[in-house]
């Protein structure tokens, strides 16, 4: 109760000089920030910035049309409903844009329910900063079909930003620019986040921070708005987190303007059939406030407004008689043209329009269910002989098609998709099954999980279990010489090198990796034991003087690719006559091959 009588505190004290704030956040910090004590309690206020998200850069400064669409069934002020409105062609958002809004915004409120972040106010900055991606063009993991970059930052009408990413994510290798879908400049996504980790986001699971991926986008400008203890359901947080994003009153405007328009609605569209926006901003006029070029439309705000000072979401945006636009200018604030473009005609009448014909709501899946009870395994280097499978199903359980769903091996294993392939998605046919690709299994023994969701939507994870096995032995039932030449050495000499060489087959094929033994043994045919005197080889890993010592019984011997395998160098004592070397494998294979040690001359 004491913190939230705090908290309540500091609310009120705030909503008492909202302008104050929102300037000294715009002239001292460049921002988003400073919001009292008690900032540091969820998560590090941003740290102080030149730029704003963006970089001040140009936006599309269309505003919704005056008829809303109709309220979706749930809660207007959380936003919690389902989106399944209808009305003009402008509340259309693309699937897997929507998708992405929404699943970055449930993210968050698992992490931080706090902030209560809508996800209407990401489509509303989405709007404004993309055109929703250019209306949706994203493949099926959510990354931009071709990259979306702002002007270059080179301080002309712009921030002032030299290149800090090496042309990673802009293809600049001289100034920055901002990218993406949510128009993230190259620094603030890499480095300029709390305690210098930057805001890039992974919001789609796939292992990768990508600005142009909107998954990761929504979820990096998600947590930017929610940073610094903010609770979006103050308008105060609401709008230093706005303005934050681009330092000007104008752009806070139009911002609350779409958001307020999306929670009265919305309706999901397909990919690329987004409306475009058409009009943008004319850029800054680079004033350490981020004020616009005299020539810039201000939809009817006055050039001398206070920033944070914009509209609140649900009321209205109709400019004062005494607002005009400039000579030539294209759009006219609070009266924005119908979806198809045309304009109200003169005299006040309007020609009819068609409405737009709803499509048919997709059905959206509420779990993923694995297919077989029996954990998947493979020995080490084989493939698994079934692939991973789940099934995407509604909350009726009705199987789910057309549904984009991840597959992710974790760093514990070295196992790997075709291509060595980490992570693979794959869209449910019509029977709502997703089924992986072939998965091979590494050299590395052992139990995994991976990891299965879906991409554009917000259906709980599961996992599949999978186990490697070693390789079984190889195994061989036979030996024999490669030359059938006699072995003879004088006592105290040595054999010559390499002198045994041997051959393993099982079942007439060669064994290769077969584990061969070498033991120098006694002549008793009945209980042959490891000899003390005669030949026998040095510790190959000895050093020293214990290099020199005798070993009559050698381990760890193993046939190469071929199923051949060449003795170490035999030696011999002053001992001569007739010895045995014995040659054994796990599988019971045995060969006996006589060494025959002559006296010196004339001994």
């Amino acid at each position: 109760m004491a913190a939230t009588f705090r908290r309540r505190l500091q609310r009120g004290a705030a909503s008492t000089a909202v302008a104050a704030l929102v300037l000294a956040a715009l002239t001292a910090s460049q921002a988003p920030g400073a919001t009292g004590a008690a900032a540091v309690k969820r998560r590090p206020a941003p740290p102080p910035a030149d730029v704003p998200i963006d970089g001040g850069s140009a936006y599309y400064t269309d505003l919704p049309p005056l008829k809303s669409p109709v309220p979706p069934h749930g809660s207007p002020h959380t936003g919690k409903g389902p989106a399944t409105g209808r009305g003009p062609a402008e509340a259309g958002l693309p699937a897997t844009v929507l998708a992405a809004y929404k699943k970055a915004a449930t993210t968050i409120d698992a992490s931080d329910p706090g902030c209560r972040l809508p996800w209407q106010l990401l489509a509303g900055i989405g709007k404004v900063e993309s055109g929703q991606a250019r209306g949706g063009a994203v493949d099926a993991e959510g990354t931009t079909l071709r990259p979306i970059l702002g002007p270059q930052l080179n301080g002309h009408g712009f921030a002032r930003i030299t290149d800090t990413d090496a042309g990673r994510y802009d293809g600049d290798l001289t100034h920055d620019r901002a990218v993406g879908p949510m128009q993230f400049i190259p620094s603030t996504w890499s480095n300029g986040g709390p305690d210098g980790t930057g805001w890039g986001a992974d919001g789609n699971g796939d292992g990768k921070k990508d600005p142009h991926n909107v998954f990761d986008a929504a979820l990096a400008a998600g947590r930017y708005l929610c940073a610094g203890d903010r609770d979006l359901t103050a308008q105060d947080d609401l709008d230093r987190a706005i303005l934050g994003y681009n330092h000007s009153d104008e752009y806070l405007r139009t911002v609350l303007s779409w958001y307020a328009f999306y929670r009265n609605g919305t309706h999901e569209v397909p990919d690329g059939k987004g409306v475009l926006p058409v009009h943008r901003d004319a850029g800054r006029s680079g004033d350490a406030n981020g004020g616009r070029s005299e020539g810039k439309r201000h939809h009817g705000r006055g050039p001398g407004a206070e920033p944070g000072k914009g509209p609140r979401p649900g009321s209205s945006d109709k400019p004062s008689k005494s607002s005009k636009p400039g000579k030539g200018q294209q759009h006219h604030p609070g009266k924005p043209g119908r979806p198809d473009g045309t304009r109200p005609t003169p005299g006040g009448t309007q020609p009819p329009t068609q409405k737009p014909t709803p499509s048919p709501e997709p059905a959206h899946p509420t779990t993923l269910v694995r297919v077989g009870d029996k954990d998947l395994t493979a020995t080490a280097g084989a493939e698994f002989a079934t692939p991973p499978q789940v099934r995407a199903q509604d909350a009726q359980g009705k199987a789910v098609a057309g549904v984009p769903v991840r597959f992710t091996l974790p760093p514990t294993t070295d196992a790997r998709f075709p291509g060595d392939a980490t992570a693979v998605t794959v869209t449910t046919d019509k029977d709502g099954l997703a089924t992986a690709p072939t998965l091979r299994a590494g050299d590395r023994t052992g139990d995994f999980r991976i990891r299965v969701s879906t991409v554009r939507h917000t259906a709980p994870a599961v996992e599949v279990g999978a186990t490697v096995k070693a390789k079984p032995a190889p195994k061989a039932d036979k030996l024999a010489r490669t030359s059938d030449k006699e072995l003879t050495a004088t006592a105290g000499k040595a054999f010559a090198e390499d002198a045994v060489e041997i051959k393993a087959t099982y079942q007439g094929e060669l064994a290769a990796g077969v584990a061969v033994t070498a033991t120098m043994v006694t002549n008793d045919p009945q209980r042959p034991v490891e000899n003390d005197k005669g030949p026998y080889f040095k510790d190959p890993e000895a050093t020293g003087h214990d290099g020199d010592k005798p070993v009559r019984t050698l381990t760890g011997l193993t046939t190469d690719a071929n199923g051949l395998l060449k003795l170490p160098k035999i030696y011999t004592d002053a001992h001569s006559g007739t010895f045995l070397l014995r040659l054994t494998t796990a599988d019971g294979a045995v060969l006996t091959v006589k060494l025959k040690v002559a006296a010196p001359a004339g001994s």
